[in-house]
């Protein structure tokens, strides 16, 4: 967005006018962070709000301004913000400790929970954060299979270490990231997920690949949808070939169902990796699966089987605070359907702005699975039907690049948030606190935001 767009938009004034006090915070935070922020999806061009509380799916920020919330901490807080079961778990260990430097109860309860709710879960080793697990499972994959190459898929994320990073969020070439050797890219085979015989015929004829890494939502938590049978024939053939089927649920897991998207799907992976969710809105990561590949890290199995032990430190692995939150929060998914209920109420969001699509003329698409949604805001003016739209039918390259090619991006999210409702661009995650009247604000806004982009030149109706 050029200086002249965000002087003349009466979208960018009243945001502006409503959130000095986040524009005062951003002054002081440019001179001590990087872009004054400390997540790049919280990026906003002039500034990124800064928030003071948050409760159920509302949050506020320090000017006072209250939002429906749609970040929902990255997609981590299913069960909505500061849930009271889960504030008081967390107070209670406050007073009992929060490290002991060494082994506790709360973490065996933590363990037999994903055991009993994450159908690959044999055995389970948490970490400090999803990238974390990312990078162990990938490491537990090439130790048991004695391969190097992991098979990944363009756009999908699975945290910002090395061996991810490249193909990601960009170089869908394949060519590297800054700061990351080609030589550990190349350890990388990266592809298309839209041919599904080819991706098959690819892993056949290879003989040196460990794991076959994927979000089963498709990339970024579905805003590139999987074709048909893409879960069942990955998994066919990587049993086939002896290849680890590693699926990256730290989005999905306990969000698509109580066993996260392998028991909504009916496909069980060899590993999967965990996070957001798994630890209660609180930091922490998982990777579950195979005791097999997982007792690669086990002192006595190793030594039985001869093997080199992975060695696994991480000073917050399975930290108190977070076991205290995770088992009450794991507690509450399974006992009183949470999933179900945040997918509900997705549905008739997703359902409600795709109405408003069609009575205000904008073809622009509205999709998504579970308890998330995704808007395709169409920057090419393709000709799009809201009523009809079918993301499997628009090319990656459009679809992951519509939210960051689109110079809509930053006004759309002001202009919501202008009307009380916060997106996690282009969509949103979705809790078990959100109901009937958030959807009816978000209405609202979204209603109220496109009739302002119209009114600024910005989008025109159908």
């Amino acid at each position: 967005m050029t200086t002249a767009e965000l002087t003349n938009s009466v979208i960018v004034t009243d945001y502006k006018a409503k959130t000095e006090g986040s524009a005062k915070l951003f002054e002081r935070a440019t001179k001590v962070l990087p872009s004054g922020i400390t997540h790049d999806a919280r990026y906003l061009d002039p500034y990124s709000i800064h928030v003071g509380r948050a409760m159920g799916p509302l949050k506020w920020d320090v000017d006072g301004n209250e939002y429906v919330d749609y970040f929902c901490g990255h997609g981590a807080m299913l069960l909505g913000h500061s849930h009271p079961a889960v504030v008081e778990a967390v107070k209670r260990q406050m007073d009992l400790g929060t490290h002991y430097g060494a082994s506790h109860e709360l973490e065996v309860r933590w363990a037999e929970l994903v055991c009993e709710l994450i159908p690959c879960a044999e055995k389970v080793r948490f970490t400090a954060s999803g990238t974390e697990a990312s990078h162990m499972a990938i490491r537990l994959a090439r130790a048991y299979t004695g391969k190097e190459k992991i098979v990944r898929f363009k756009g999908h994320f699975h945290g910002w270490h090395d061996h991810v990073a490249p193909g990601a969020i960009s170089h869908y070439d394949g060519t590297t990231t800054p700061g990351v050797p080609q030589s550990v890219t190349d350890l990388t085979i990266l592809t298309p997920t839209d041919d599904v015989s080819n991706i098959v015929q690819l892993i056949e004829r290879h003989d040196d690949i460990a794991a076959v890494m994927f979000e089963p939502s498709g990339a970024s938590w579905g805003q590139v949808p999987l074709p048909p049978g893409f879960v069942q024939a990955v998994r066919d053939v990587t049993t086939k070939k002896g290849v680890v089927m590693l699926m990256d649920e730290v989005i999905t897991g306990f969000r698509w169902s109580v066993g996260g998207a392998q028991k909504a799907l009916g496909v069980t992976p060899d590993l999967c990796i965990l996070g957001k969710i798994v630890a209660g809105g609180l930091p922490g990561g998982a990777v579950a699966g195979s005791a097999a590949i997982i007792n690669r890290i086990d002192h006595a199995a190793s030594a039985a089987k001869n093997h080199e032990r992975i060695a696994h430190p991480g000073t917050y692995n399975a930290n108190p605070l977070s076991a205290a939150a995770a088992v009450t929060a794991l507690s509450l998914v399974r006992d009183e359907k949470l999933a179900e209920k945040a997918n509900r109420t997705a549905a008739e969001l997703r359902s409600a702005l795709r109405q408003v699509l069609i009575e205000e003329s904008v073809p622009w698409g509205v999709y998504g699975e579970s308890s998330v949604f995704l808007i395709y805001p169409n920057p090419w003016n393709d000709p799009i039907d809201p009523a009809t739209f079918d993301p499997l039918k628009i090319p990656f390259e459009k679809l992951k690049g519509a939210s960051n090619v689109n110079p809509l991006r930053g006004k759309i999210r002001m202009s919501l948030m202008s009307h009380g409702v916060d997106f996690f661009t282009p969509g949103g995650f979705v809790s078990a606190a959100h109901g009937a009247p958030e959807i009816e604000r978000t209405v609202y806004a979204f209603r109220r935001t496109l009739r302002k982009l119209k009114a600024e030149g910005e989008v025109k109706s159908a």
